[in-house]
């Protein structure tokens, strides 16, 4: 079962959401990551909240991480913001970035949805968190899986 988490994209397909992080995160001093897992028996988000908390996303100095969690056999699928995030955007800011990708993932195209999204946030956070030259780059760009 675990398998599917560890093969849902093809390695060119990881290449290019990782590359979809790298971009994004050029353009803000945010963080942003990709988590897939195949099932959780907890609802989506408050699971992804956890797994939010699990892979180190609260750990940014600005609070400004993002998490993009995929339930892949539960076909769910949740955004996190942190709270430096949450604190000064409106209270529908992911739904837009939620609606895209949804209408991705509807007609399988998994990856287009992904980079959709981690493309819209980045350009979203800038006007909240733009890159300052001493940026660096707080967590990894890999895409987690459990």
């Amino acid at each position: 079962m675990k398998e599917k988490a560890k093969s849902f994209f093809t390695p060119e397909q990881e290449k290019e959401v990782v590359a979809a992080i790298k971009a994004a995160e050029l353009r803000t001093s945010g963080e942003i990551r990709v988590h897939l897992e195949n099932h959780t028996d907890e609802p989506n988000l408050e699971h992804a909240q956890k797994i939010f908390h699990e892979v180190g996303m609260d750990q940014t100095e600005l609070r400004n991480g993002v998490l993009f969690y995929l339930a892949i056999e539960d076909h769910q699928f949740s955004i996190v913001g942190d709270k430096g995030i949450n604190d000064v955007t409106p209270d529908d800011f992911w739904d837009h970035i939620r609606d895209v990708m949804q209408d991705h993932f509807k007609k399988g195209e998994f990856t287009k949805g992904l980079v959709s999204g981690i493309g819209m946030a980045g350009k979203a956070l800038q006007e909240f968190f733009p890159r300052q030259d001493d940026d660096i780059n707080e967590l990894p760009d890999q895409i987690s899986k459990s």
